[in-house]
C-alpha cells in the first residue's frame, strides 16, 4: 500500500510531496477523532452492553496515532524526499521510518491489552463460571508483551534467534520444576472449556466426596460439603476423575424414595395415599408431578418407589426425611401395614449323657410354648423358674 502511494507522488516536488502527505496524516487524524470515533461513540452508548464502549474507548488513541505517524512513515519511502534532504535513505529509516513503526506497535499492542483484560474483568464481575479472570489476563498480557517485544526487534533488524533458545531452555526447565502447577493451570483450562462445572454447581466426586463448587482457582477447585467442611481438590486430579454434575442441565434433583407395603393391600389406595403424602410436602415440586412406580415382588413385601422433584440437590436429604416421616404416620393412621423381615427359628436339642459336672449352675431352656424352666445339670430334673 505504501509502495502505491510513494509511486503516485514521485513525480511531486519534495516540499509538495511531505506538505500532501503531512497535511493527509494530520487530516485523517483528525476525521478519525473527532468525526468517526465520536459518531461510534454515540452509536454505542444507546447499547445494553458496555463491550462496545470498551471498544471504542481503548481503540481510539491507536487509531489516531496511526493515522498521524503513518505520514511520516511514508515520507521515508519517497524517492523525491530522500534525495532532497541531506540525510541517507538508511539514516531516514532510523531516525524517523522505524521509531514512527515502534510507536505505533507500542500503542496497538497497549490499546488490544487493555481491550482484552478490560472485556475479561467486566465478565468476571457479571459472574464468573470460573475465577480465571487474573489468569487470562496475566496470560494475555504476556502473550502481547512478548510478540511486542518480538516485532520491535525484527523491525530493527535485530536478530532474535538466541533469545528464544534461551527462553525455550528456561521453559523447559521451568517445566520440569513446576509440572504439577502447571498440570493443574492446564487442567482447570481442560474443565473450563468443557464446561464440566460452574460455581453453585453440587457435584460428587468418583472419589466420594460431593459438595456446591464455591471456588475454582489457577491451581485448585473447592468444595464446600453438607458439614460445612471445605474440600479442595487439584484441577488436574478432577480433569482425570469421573464427576457427577446434579446441578446440570437443570438444577433441581430427582428424589427416589423406597417404600414397601404388604401383601394383599389395596395397591390402587396405597399409591393414590402416597402421591398425596408427597404433593402436600413444599420442598416437592409440583411439575414434573409425583408418581409411584411399583419395582418387584419383594421376599416381605411389595416394593415400591416414590419419585418426586426438589429445586435443588442440596434438598434431597431434607426432603427424604421429610417424606419418610409423612409416609410411616399416616400409612399408620390409614391401617396399612408396612412389612419388616420375619425369621422362624427352631432349635433341637440332641440326646445327650449327662454332664459329669456337679455343679448346681442352672442351665435355661425355652420352651416350644414360650414359658421359662430350668434343668439342674446334676439331676435333670426340670423346676419353673421362681
Amino acid at each position: 500500500m505504501f509502495g502505491a502511494l510513494a509511486a503516485s507522488l514521485d513525480g511531486l516536488p519534495a516540499w509538495q510531496a511531505t506538505a500532501l502527505v503531512v497535511g493527509a496524516s494530520l487530516l485523517a487524524a483528525f476525521v478519525l477523532e473527532f468525526v468517526v470515533l465520536r459518531f461510534a461513540r454515540r452509536l454505542v452508548a444507546g447499547t445494553e452492553t458496555r463491550f462496545d464502549n470498551v471498544l471504542v474507548e481503548e481503540l481510539r488513541p491507536p487509531l489516531v496515532v496511526t493515522a498521524a505517524l503513518a505520514g511520516v512513515y511514508l515520507l521515508t519511502q519517497l524517492p523525491a524526499v530522500t534525495q532532497a534532504v541531506l540525510f541517507t535513505p538508511e539514516d531516514l529509516a532510523t531516525f524517523f521510518g522505524r521509531p514512527s513503526l515502534s510507536v505505533i506497535l507500542l500503542v496497538w499492542a497497549y490499546a488490544l491489552n487493555r481491550v482484552v483484560n478490560r472485556v475479561v474483568e467486566g465478565m468476571n464481575e457479571q459472574g464468573s463460571r470460573f475465577d480465571f479472570a487474573p489468569v487470562f489476563s496475566n496470560v494475555w498480557t504476556l502473550v502481547v508483551l512478548v510478540g511486542t517485544v518480538a516485532a520491535i526487534l525484527s523491525l530493527w533488524e535485530i536478530s532474535v534467534e538466541p533469545l528464544l533458545g534461551a527462553a525455550g531452555i528456561a521453559g523447559i526447565a521451568v517445566g520440569f520444576a513446576a509440572k504439577d502447577t502447571v498440570a493443574n493451570f492446564f487442567g482447570g483450562i481442560a474443565l473450563y472449556f468443557d464446561d464440566t462445572y460452574k460455581i453453585g454447581d453440587f457435584v460428587v466426586l468418583d472419589s466420594g466426596e460431593k459438595g456446591t463448587v464455591v471456588k475454582v482457582g489457577v491451581r485448585s477447585t473447592t468444595l464446600l460439603t453438607r458439614d460445612e467442611v471445605l474440600v479442595t481438590v487439584p484441577n488436574s486430579v478432577l480433569n482425570a476423575a469421573k464427576i457427577v454434575n446434579q446441578s446440570a442441565p437443570q438444577h433441581r434433583k430427582r428424589v427416589r424414595v423406597p417404600v414397601g407395603v404388604g401383601y394383599g393391600t389395596d395397591i390402587d389406595e396405597f399409591e393414590a395415599l402416597v402421591v398425596d403424602i408427597a404433593q402436600e410436602e413444599s420442598l416437592v415440586l409440583d411439575s414434573p408431578k409425583p408418581r409411584m412406580r411399583f419395582r418387584r415382588f419383594g421376599d416381605s413385601a411389595l416394593e415400591y418407589e416414590l419419585l418426586c422433584w426438589v429445586r435443588s440437590p442440596t434438598q434431597e436429604a431434607r426432603a427424604t426425611h421429610n417424606l419418610n416421616r409423612a409416609v410411616y404416620k399416616t400409612l399408620g393412621t390409614e391401617g396399612i401395614e408396612i412389612p419388616f423381615p420375619k425369621r422362624d427359628v427352631t432349635v433341637e436339642y440332641a440326646a445327650e449323657a449327662k454332664p459329669k459336672s456337679t455343679s448346681t449352675a442352672a442351665v435355661e431352656r425355652v420352651a416350644d410354648g414360650g414359658t421359662r424352666e430350668t434343668v439342674d445339670p446334676s439331676t435333670g430334673d426340670d423346676r419353673p423358674e421362681s
